[in-house]
């Protein structure tokens, strides 16, 4: 596999240029240490193939034309610790997504878990509590073990607030699949009660933050009658899909016509991303399958999906009655 890569690398090069000397200013390496690895006596690492990959803007995937042994390489999105580290993995996201906002082709396929990160990235409450969930779990330092949410909110960064709903934006330009069921809003119920009992979460504020969730179910009511991104200024293209055969995974295809990628959840909000060719054609038609064994909203009938939405406003309602009655034997 050594022999091949460096063969490769070696072909790329003009002929009055050596191989070696081009590794060894690549790694920051003797004329000697080269030598041994063109030469297979030392093997290259893993971070120094990486990093000639990069250097020669070379697919390891594509090279060592691992899909066909059920191997691939995926790169993991930066890990969060602390607002700092959320803050640029927004800033990190919108990088991506700024290329996909120029084509036409681009598109998304969603497996909706849960709600899907763009809908609670607005100027909301939610937006808020969202940033306070995230960190609560990925805090490791033990300082936001006993923050409440009225205290957390007072150290939110406007910066923070302002990357959080630019990129938001860019997914109004993005044409969207996405796969929902019954049990999509359940994570986010599940947090709000579950923070305001533990009293992270004022009963005002739990309230407030309930009436935002209905304000997105909605929200996405109102894209699937209309098959269109609400806001876009592009006309860019919605569906959504209740599926009830399989459970969701917060998986996310990217397509174009010029290639396929997708991001399968590591941890809460980071993400492996996944370029390998072959490995992406099957996540592709795995997606198109379960469309098959799913059921399009916009041509399923006033009535189903009518259902569909006031099942899960009937949860948040839910909800909200448990909040008002808990609070209420708080007093007894």
């Amino acid at each position: 596999m050594q022999q091949q890569f460096i063969k490769h690398l070696r072909s790329l090069l003009p002929q009055n240029r050596s191989v070696i000397d081009e590794i060894a200013a690549v790694l920051d390496i003797s004329y000697d240490a080269a030598y041994r690895r063109v030469n297979n006596k030392t093997n290259l690492s893993l971070s120094e193939a990486v990093q000639l990959a990069k250097h020669f803007k070379l697919s390891l995937n594509k090279l060592y034309e691992v899909g066909a042994q059920n191997t691939m390489l995926a790169e993991k999105s930066p890990t969060i610790k602390n607002v700092v580290d959320l803050e640029n993995y927004f800033r990190t996201s919108l990088k991506s997504i700024e290329p996909l906002v120029k084509l036409k082709s681009a598109s998304i396929i969603y497996s909706a878990k849960d709600i899907p990160i763009f809908y609670t990235l607005r100027d909301t409450l939610i937006t808020k509590y969202k940033f306070y969930v995230w960190l609560k779990f990925l805090n490791e330092d033990g300082t936001m073990s006993k923050v409440s949410f009225e205290e957390f909110m007072d150290t939110i960064p406007p910066s923070l607030i302002q990357v959080g709903l630019d990129l938001s934006d860019r997914y109004d330009y993005i044409n969207i699949t996405e796969f929902w069921n019954d049990n999509t809003i359940n994570g986010t119920l599940q947090q709000i009660f579950y923070y305001f009992e533990s009293g992270l979460v004022s009963k005002e504020n739990a309230l407030l933050i309930c009436e935002d969730l209905k304000d997105i179910v909605h929200h996405v009511e109102q894209q699937t009658i209309k098959q269109t991104i609400l806001n876009s200024k592009n006309n860019a293209t919605y569906n959504l899909y209740k599926s009830d055969l399989l459970t969701m995974s917060n998986t996310v295809l990217i397509k174009t016509q010029y290639q396929k990628m997708f991001f399968t959840p590591f941890t809460v909000l980071t993400y492996l991303k996944v370029e390998h060719p072959s490995t992406c054609e099957e996540m592709n038609r795995f997606f198109e399958k379960q469309m098959k064994n799913s059921k399009l909203l916009v041509n399923a009938g006033e009535k189903d999906r009518t259902l569909f939405f006031n099942r899960m406003q009937q949860k948040i309602n839910t909800v909200i009655e448990r909040i008002n009655i808990n609070q209420d034997l708080m007093f007894v």
